[in-house]
């Protein structure tokens, strides 16, 4: 992606930070036409050392798990929170508007998982991300339930290969950010994500 100097985070501890609170990614491979194909799925984030892992899975009758077979190497990108920007945060009126925003684009290899134990493994990572409590409820279901559930997906792991991290919250403007902080904690949910964002890289601290 385009990504000026002065967006781009080289510390990976935000990467994973907006992976974990942004877990709906987009997953694109090319399919046999050789056309963009994309898949909208939520991913866990497995940190193995310093090999970053994500797993995800998609439904047996979607031909992706296909093209990923065929082709291993996708990108997966991770979109944060985004908002318009007014120019009236400026103290001057000769501006424009932008739209400021956080994503995460990753190059990875993939490794398919059809194995039924393997596949319940990477599921219940999933649940303990978004409802651990279900769990309990997923085991209640029984063995023949759970077997045919998991024969209707086929899970993956991604291995991320490459990562760029794109953090634009008008970081080359400081003039703006007194203004900009106040708008985005009072705004949206996406404002007021930016909001935070702005606290944690210290923007605007000094108003």
């Amino acid at each position: 992606m385009y990504l000026p100097a002065q967006f781009k985070s080289e510390d990976d501890k935000h990467a994973r930070l907006l992976m974990r609170e942004n877990p709906f990614a987009s997953l694109i491979s090319l399919d046999d036409a050789g056309l963009p194909y994309v898949t909208h799925l939520p991913l866990h984030l497995d940190e193995r050392g310093e090999q970053l892992v994500l797993l995800g899975h998609c439904a047996k009758a979607n031909p992706h798990w296909q093209y990923l077979q065929a082709r291993p190497l996708s990108t997966v990108i991770f979109m944060g929170p985004h908002a318009y920007l007014s120019p009236g945060v400026y103290p001057d009126r000769a501006r424009v508007p932008t739209w400021n925003y956080l994503a995460v684009h990753c190059s990875v290899q993939t490794k398919l998982i059809k194995e039924p134990d393997a596949k319940d493994k990477l599921l219940k990572k999933l649940i303990g991300d978004h409802e651990p409590a279900y769990a309990e409820q997923w085991r209640a279901l029984g063995a023949e339930f759970a077997q045919k559930m998991l024969a209707g997906i086929v899970g993956f792991e991604l291995q991320v290969t490459d990562l760029q991290t794109k953090l634009k919250i008008n970081q080359h403007r400081p003039e703006s950010h007194a203004s900009m902080k106040r708008a985005y904690a009072a705004g949206t949910d996406h404002e007021r994500a930016l909001a935070l964002w702005m606290d944690r890289l210290h923007l605007g601290d000094a108003a």
